[in-house]
C-alpha cells in the first residue's frame, strides 16, 4: 500500500501566531522552522511513506523541506487549507497512491512508533484513521484509505466533523489516541507543558 503524507506549513513568520505575546517573531520563525524539520525528518526513509509532500506559501518552508528530501507544491491564491490540502491529494493521485496521510508540522513529540501506528491501522481500507488533540476538538493527524475518499474538514471542532465524514462514507473508523501525536503548540501554557517534558523527550 502506497502512501503519501501532505504536510501544510503557514509561512514561518505567520505560524504560532497565538504565541506573540510570549515570545518574539525572530524565536517563532526558529520554533517553526525546528518543527517543521523534526516533522520532515521523522517522516524520512520510513519504507511505508512512498513521498513527503509540503504545501506552502512560504518559499522558505518549501526550500527547507526540498533539502530535507520532501517533494513541494507552492499555495497560490488566498489561503485556505482544506482547498490547499484537496489540491495536494489531486496531485498525490496522480502517482497512483493508495491513502494519503495530512500531518501538521506542530507536533513536537511526534515519532516514527506514532506514523507507523496510523498506517498500520489503515490496512483493509476504506479506512479513515484520526488522531485528535488531546482536548479532542482539532484533528492532529488524518489518514484516508482510498485518497479522496472524504473531504477535509480541518478547523475548529474539526475531529467530530472528520468522524461525521467518515461515517457517512461508509468508512472504517480508527481513532488513535497517542500522547505524542495529541500534544501540539498553540498557545503559551503548551510551551510550559513542552519545557516540563523535555527530559523526557531529549
Amino acid at each position: 500500500m502506497t502512501i503519501w503524507a501532505i504536510v501544510p506549513v503557514k509561512p514561518l513568520r505567520l505560524g504560532k501566531s497565538r504565541l506573540a505575546g510570549t515570545i518574539s517573531e525572530d524565536d517563532r520563525i526558529n520554533l517553526n522552522t525546528r518543527l517543521l524539520e523534526h516533522t520532515l525528518r521523522t517522516l524520512a526513509n520510513l519504507a511505508e511513506i512512498g513521498q513527503v509532500l509540503v504545501v506552502s506559501r512560504d518559499s522558505n518552508v518549501l526550500a527547507i523541506s526540498r533539502e530535507l528530501g520532501a517533494k513541494t507544491i507552492l499555495e497560490n491564491g488566498s489561503p485556505h487549507l482544506n482547498t490547499a490540502l484537496t489540491r495536494a491529494t489531486v496531485f498525490a493521485q496522480l502517482h497512483s497512491i493508495h491513502g494519503v496521510l495530512i500531518l501538521p508540522a506542530d507536533l513536537p513529540l511526534i515519532t516514527r512508533n506514532d506514523i507507523l501506528s496510523l498506517i498500520k491501522l489503515a490496512e483493509n481500507p476504506p479506512v479513515v484513521v484520526i488522531s485528535p488533540d488531546r482536548r479532542e476538538e482539532g484533528t492532529n493527524a488524518l489518514l484516508i484509505s482510498p485518497a479522496g475518499l472524504i473531504d477535509y474538514d480541518f478547523g475548529p471542532n474539526s475531529f467530530e466533523r472528520h468522524c461525521q465524514r467518515a461515517k457517512l462514507a461508509a468508512a472504517r473508523l480508527e481513532i488513535v489516541n497517542l500522547p505524542s501525536l495529541a500534544f501540539d503548540l498553540d498557545i503559551p501554557e503548551d510551551l510550559q507543558m513542552l519545557d516540563d517534558l523535555y527530559d523526557i523527550v531529549k
